[in-house]
């Protein structure tokens, strides 16, 4: 059964379009966990959008279960990871214009300093993820650099408009988590699961952790943080 690791940035993105101290990701963090959450995801972006340091350091002290720190591999953001030390690091692309991350990191294109950071971080004993999209090349290169799991993007399945491509990008992922296993990689997914769509995704064979965020936190707008995770492990359960 797929671990779920809930994201709470956009709880931290209602916060900060007021720049004041509430909703608090701390507190959803509490209820993400009471809710049945087995990991808290948070990404801290280089502009700071929505965590912010604070919010690293508090989770790093109260989240009981693991703690998952999405970054790129600026510096700055490297030595925060390296001081507050989570569970496990997950590395990402990022442009500072994107609404949300727009695809997975190019680790051939960048292996000198993505393998320079995965050094440091595993160094201090932080697990390491890559989040890469489904192809066979990018894992490869994931495995050359010795980290610990990928986290295939799942956003062309996601934003597929068809049954048709919907299951042509299922049957990506699938190829693409055969690879990994077959690399001695752990399996994560995230990026745009859904309530609706998460279920062929979780069945796919060795897929030890699911990343959601965003379409927990919108269902917790209507029915509470703690019901939303709850009906979402029960999905992903299955």
């Amino acid at each position: 059964m797929p671990r779920l690791g809930v994201n709470i940035d956009h709880v931290a993105t209602i916060r900060q379009a007021r720049q004041t101290v509430e909703p608090d990701p701390v507190w959803a963090a509490s209820l993400a966990e009471l809710g049945g959450a087995d990991g808290i995801t948070i990404h801290l972006r280089e502009d700071r959008r929505h965590i912010q340091d604070r919010d690293v350091r508090v989770l790093r002290d109260t989240v009981q279960v693991k703690l998952n720190l999405e970054m790129a591999t600026a510096e700055e953001i490297v030595q925060i990871a390296l001081q507050t030390k989570p569970e496990q690091v997950t590395l990402v692309p990022e442009k500072r214009q994107e609404i949300t991350t727009e695809g997975g990191l190019d680790v051939i294109g960048n292996r000198q300093r993505v393998g320079e950071v995965v050094r440091q971080l595993q160094d201090a004993g932080i697990e390491v993820s890559l989040f890469i999209d489904p192809e066979a090349d990018q894992i490869e290169a994931s495995r050359e650099l010795g980290v610990t799991a990928i986290e295939l993007h799942t956003g062309c399945y996601a934003d597929a408009t068809s049954e048709a491509a919907q299951a042509d990008e299922l049957q990506k992922l699938k190829a693409a988590g055969t690879a990994a296993r077959d690399a001695g990689l752990l399996l994560h997914m995230g990026h745009g699961l859904t309530f609706r769509n998460v279920i062929p995704v979780a069945q796919i064979e060795g897929t030890c952790e699911l990343n959601i965020g965003h379409s927990i936190i919108a269902r917790a707008v209507l029915v509470g943080l703690e019901r939303a995770v709850r009906e979402m492990k029960e999905l992903v359960s299955r």
